[in-house]
């Protein structure tokens, strides 16, 4: 192995090893942040990857579900990664890896995606089957796609199922064992709240160096029960300190608190995956004075809508701040 120009170590097959090691844990997806006149707010952007940090989280990605990627052009995606890099390492959190989603409807847009993400100081790529064509793509075709990336990315990829956001396309636990026979595909994220294909996922992928993730904070219990490694959740914008005390009551055997704090992280979640990343800015913004606007055409809520939301944290919020004493 010889270093590279952004501290990773360059492997034998042209890939490269990241220097933040990928562990089980709770991954945070943080929220794009914008300034008035709508450009990246670099400032916030950087504050709250520091809060989230010194919370405890394992590690924070970029453009996922929340990150409002389809709604940023390339350049806009490199800096938003670059500044949380660099966020974290002026903060002494040099260990923690930046997962950057890297998705695109073409093969050849996501390699770019993926060495444009390397060149930011991003650690691994997260990346979503192409879609908008799915009529016209067979599970070959997918796996084709998934494998030529792998192989053309200078860092590790988690595949990424999330039907919600790719028109219904769900890959099997097939596909996805499948793929997880790749030197260069280290995981995956499963938005799709299929337990059952998470447990297949992990007995197939067992002895290995793969990483099963659940989605969602919702069923952070239930991803942990079947062995999963935890989550890559929305929620923990919010209230990354609940989301690492129900990890830590689980396996640490405290099942009926664990249950208990479940409901509470489940009915918060609940708020936050009827309102999409737009709730988790209402939720920042309400409790932790940041998150502003979305993105055009999005909106955020007014009137009853936004106390609603605003009052759908409020159980949750009061959890993570008794813990943060």
């Amino acid at each position: 192995m010889s270093p590279s120009a952004n501290g990773t170590a360059q492997l034998s097959n042209g890939t490269r090893s990241p220097s933040s090691s990928l562990t089980p844990g709770i991954y945070v997806p943080t929220v794009a942040f914008f300034t008035p006149d709508d450009t990246i707010d670099e400032a916030i952007t950087a504050q709250h990857a520091i809060r989230l940090a010194k919370a405890g989280v394992s590690g924070l990605v970029t453009h996922g579900s929340n990150g409002e990627a389809v709604h940023l052009d390339h350049a806009e995606r490199s800096l938003v990664t670059k500044t949380t890099r660099q966020a974290l390492d002026s903060a002494g959190f040099s260990e923690l890896p930046v997962i950057v989603g890297c998705g695109a409807q073409s093969t050849r847009e996501t390699i770019q995606l993926c060495k444009e993400a390397a060149d930011a100081g991003g650690s691994y790529v997260l990346v979503l089957p192409p879609a908008y064509y799915g009529g016209l793509l067979s599970t070959n075709h997918i796996i084709s796609h998934f494998i030529t990336v792998a192989d053309a990315s200078p860092l590790p990829v988690l595949i990424y199922n999330f039907p919600g956001a790719c028109s219904g396309l769900d890959l099997t636990s097939d596909t996805i064992l499948t793929l997880a026979k790749h030197q260069n595909i280290c995981g995956v994220k499963l938005t799709c709240g299929n337990t059952g294909k998470l447990a297949r996922v992990v007995a197939g992928t067992s002895g290995s160096d793969f990483l099963t993730f659940g989605g969602s904070a919702d069923f952070l219990i239930q991803t942990l029960a079947v062995g999963g490694h935890g989550i890559i959740g929305g929620l923990a914008n919010l209230a990354p300190r609940a989301c690492l005390e129900l990890m830590r009551l689980w396996q640490s055997g405290k099942q009926d608190q664990a249950r208990k704090l479940q409901e509470v992280v489940a009915r918060g979640d609940w708020t936050a995956i009827q309102g999409g990343f737009v709730s988790v800015k209402v939720g920042l913004q309400k409790y932790y004075g940041y998150g502003g606007e979305p993105r055009k055409p999005c909106t955020l809520p007014e009137g009853i809508k936004l106390t609603e939301q605003e009052e759908g944290f409020a159980e949750l919020i009061g959890t993570e701040k008794a813990l943060a004493k």
